[in-house]
């Protein structure tokens, strides 16, 4: 998977070895702000149920491959365009030799591009790869508008481009700007390159995607883990290409980092004024047992927070030493604290 902000799978065994002490081996588990999966994979892989959900459509994508397939699905419905059997591999092999077209990735986010308004040529593709990118997207949605695919291979597709578009990003770790000098991973020639499938358990689990505050009085399970965005950075505005790839429209593309209007995926979990009422909302889910990851970077000091999780249950807190992400020449420290607060009604 790509880089991502707060991506837990370092801190997956001290998750899981929570999880199974509070839950057992068996029930199921909800992964309330799953992101890119990997809490939800790890919790497929123990053989729990999983129900997992997340604002970001692009995540969908990610947990229906993750939690709902063992392998390729069969894309029968694209055998006379595919010219033979319609593979998994042939598809993307059929993909790939389609030619590039300068459409709306490459006139808004390659160097060669005519940005809609008026902005500098924005450098997240090259022209060559972005030409690729606008072919293979385009032609996934007209298969979706003509429904060739069923939901699950649309986001094996969607799953793929959007991992493989990251390799060639020109950027330093998320979307909100590209890098002035294209990098040596930018340079290489685009392809939607095959994922991978997880043969675990049950393939059963359930994916949502919508609000956590709207999705959880819906929710029924034994644990629930929680993974807020606890910093002011909002995941919409930071991977705004890739929500574009997932949604497969034609946004407009707003300042010089062309950014979309990302104000319908806005997390008040990102802002200090609203993050309390946002949690009251979540814990009106039927579930006893919650586990809510948290860094001493969040915006809330941590016995503020502990205060107010007390009016929900017991709290005990986990504390775990973390190797922080830095970027060169960053001034913050190496190690960062993290936390396993656990709430027991």
């Amino acid at each position: 998977m790509f880089r991502y902000i707060g991506n837990k799978t370092k801190l997956l065994p001290y998750i899981m070895e929570a999880i199974e002490e509070l839950a057992g081996c068996e029930g199921t588990v909800c992964d309330l702000m799953a992101g890119t999966g990997s809490v939800s994979l790890a919790l497929r892989k123990q053989g729990y149920h999983v129900i997992a959900s997340d604002i970001m459509t692009y995540s969908y994508h990610h947990l229906s491959v993750l939690l709902k397939l063992n392998c390729a699905p069969t894309f029968t419905s694209l055998n006379p365009i595919i010219g033979c059997n319609a593979t998994y591999k042939n598809v993307l092999k059929y993909l790939n030799s389609l030619p590039g077209k300068e459409g709306y990735f490459f006139n808004e986010f390659s160097s060669e591009g005519t940005p809609k308004n008026g902005s500098p040529s924005r450098k997240y593709f090259t022209s060559d790869n972005a030409k690729k990118i606008d072919s293979i997207r385009d032609k996934i949605n007209e298969w979706g508008k003509l429904s060739l695919l069923s939901d699950i291979e649309r986001s094996v597709l969607l799953h793929s481009l959007i991992l493989s578009v990251n390799d060639v990003a020109n950027i330093s770790g998320t979307y909100g700007y590209f890098l002035a000098n294209y990098s040596k991973s930018s340079l290489e020639p685009f392809t939607i390159k095959p994922c991978e499938f997880f043969n675990y358990h049950n393939t059963d689990n359930q994916v949502i995607e919508g609000k956590a505050e709207d999705i959880s009085k819906t929710l029924t399970c034994d644990v629930c883990y929680i993974d807020p965005p606890y910093t002011k950075r909002q995941y919409a505005a930071n991977y705004h290409i890739l929500e574009t790839l997932a949604r497969g429209d034609y946004p407009e593309a707003v300042g010089k980092s062309g950014l979309r209007d990302w104000w319908d995926q806005h997390s008040s979990f990102c802002t200090k004024t609203k993050i309390f009422d946002s949690f009251d909302s979540v814990f009106k889910m039927q579930c006893n047992t919650f586990i809510i990851s948290y860094s001493e970077d969040g915006l809330l000091k941590l016995p503020d927070f502990e205060s107010f999780l007390k009016k929900y249950g017991d709290v005990s807190i986990r504390k775990i030493k973390y190797k922080r992400f830095r970027s060169n020449n960053s001034p913050l420290p190496t190690s960062i604290n993290e936390y396993l607060i656990i709430v027991r009604r």
